[in-house]
């Protein structure tokens, strides 16, 4: 609950004010004047101070000043006179929180009390978030203190210290490489190579050569000799990502890989022996596939020795405010003071199921940031499926400022470009065809706004 100092040279306002506060379950202290009110504020820091302008000894504006000095994270409320309105939009530009103008209602001043809360209890959030995540990034620790969080690690610290293959199973964008390099990390193998090779990057006539290496001529194209994935991870640890998309051919040399801990690089009938802990990982149901015979059912097994489950973002909701502190400092320029979040931009992160997972939420931050270019992140910052559809209109509604037409205009660009790309399927050509400029202004227009493919996913 917030801790507030009324400060008001009528005794009346001062009781009937002070009273309806603590009614709401408000902390309030009290002060008759400016002097008054700073020998407390020299004692002590205040969520909120609410101030007339217009005091003996110190006026409202002088200590408003001091306060932006000493205790910047207080918010300063303004109470002013009519005629005095002028000095209080004055004082807002300089950081005051809001002002109200005599007289007004008391209920109109707990409405926007009952907003700072919502703006304060967010920063507790994000301030103990910021802490656990220092110390997470310094122990390099996976994200994350929730409860299946917790028997994750757990798991994770338990299978580390065995040679067992592991497979992590998940939804896509749920951290399974962050799993399987968390493993490595903490196994007696941590020293040694850590190799992740995507199987469903490569096609099926070159993931065995990417996998086991090649002879120089095995293949149209092998023009030189190039050791596999398995020779380079040799002592360390090889995490297959989306194994369930090697095919059945690799599949059986994977095998006796697991069973003899050798294999043959295409080209060559020499066996070549390695020492590599296997982990494997995928968003699909290997034992579906096993039934529809897509995948060995004896290399299931050979992979199945231990198994972690990555858990998604909705099962896990409690991590929000950590990942988001994450993701904040990661893509803000200082990172040392990443951007706040408004109540509103707050609820809708909260209220959206994130069917993408931690990587959604990821490209969600990214895009609020850039948007809100170092400013407070709002909820029409946030992309259209996390923010809804009335963002936009609520965007139009907050505020009479503007800001630059260049930057206004270099917003609208970057966004526009986007949507041509998502509209193209990520299609260069046929994206710059539809926007009807050449495929060499589309790529430095693309260049110009840092965008790249993962930012049209």
């Amino acid at each position: 609950m917030l801790d507030i100092l009324l400060v008001d040279d009528e005794p009346t306002i001062r009781l009937s004010i002070g009273d309806a506060l603590s009614d709401a379950g408000y902390r309030v202290s009290v002060a008759a004047d400016g002097a008054e009110a700073w020998t407390l504020l020299e004692k002590r820091v205040f969520d909120v101070v609410i101030t007339d302008i217009r005091m003996p000894k110190l006026d409202g504006l002088s200590l408003f000043h001091r306060i932006r000095e000493t205790a910047p994270e207080t918010d300063v409320i303004l109470v002013t006179a009519y005629g005095a309105v002028e000095d209080a939009v004055g004082a807002l530009k300089e950081g005051a929180r809001d002002y109200l103008t005599k007289p007004f209602d008391t209920d109109e001043l707990l409405v926007r009390l009952s907003r700072l809360a919502e703006r304060h209890e967010l920063k507790r959030q994000l301030s103990d978030a910021r802490k656990q995540l220092a110390r997470k990034e310094k122990a390099r620790q996976i994200i994350g203190d929730s409860p299946p969080m917790t028997r994750l690690m757990d798991r994770i610290e338990t299978f580390a210290e065995t040679e067992a293959p592991v497979l992590i199973l998940g939804e896509s964008g749920t951290g399974k490489e962050l799993i399987a390099r968390r493993l490595h990390q903490l196994s007696p193998r941590a020293d040694k190579p850590f190799v992740a090779v995507h199987c469903a990057a490569f096609p099926e006539t070159l993931i065995e050569a990417e996998l086991f290496g090649h002879e120089r001529g095995a293949f149209t194209g092998a023009v030189r000799r190039r050791d596999g994935r398995f020779k380079v991870a040799d002592g360390g640890t090889l995490f297959l990502d989306e194994v369930a998309e090697i095919p059945l051919p690799a599949q059986a040399k994977l095998l006796r890989v697991l069973q003899e801990g050798q294999f043959e690089p295409l080209g060559t009938s020499t066996p070549m022996r390695v020492d590599v802990r296997i982990l494997s990982a995928t968003h699909r149901d290997l034992k579906k596939c096993v039934h529809e015979g897509t995948f060995r059912e004896d290399l299931y097994y050979r992979l199945n020795v231990l198994d972690l489950t990555a858990p998604p973002l909705r099962e896990r909701r409690a991590d929000l405010p950590i990942l988001v502190e994450h993701f904040l400092r990661r893509f803000a320029p200082d990172p040392d003071e990443p951007p706040s979040i408004s109540p509103a931009a707050w609820a809708a992160l909260t209220n959206h199921p994130f069917p993408g997972n931690v990587r959604e939420l990821e490209h969600a931050i990214q895009h609020a940031v850039v948007l809100a270019r170092g400013g407070e992140l709002q909820m029409w910052h946030l992309p259209r499926d996390v923010a809804g559809p009335d963002a936009d209109l609520d965007a139009t509604q907050e505020s009479d400022t503007l800001e630059p037409l260049a930057s206004a205009i270099k917003a609208f660009e970057r966004e526009y470009l986007l949507r041509a790309l998502r509209m193209a399927g990520g299609k260069k050509v046929k994206a710059a065809s539809m926007l009807g400029i050449s495929r060499k202004n589309l790529w430095e227009k693309l260049k110009g706004h840092d965008i790249s493919d993962d930012d049209v996913d």
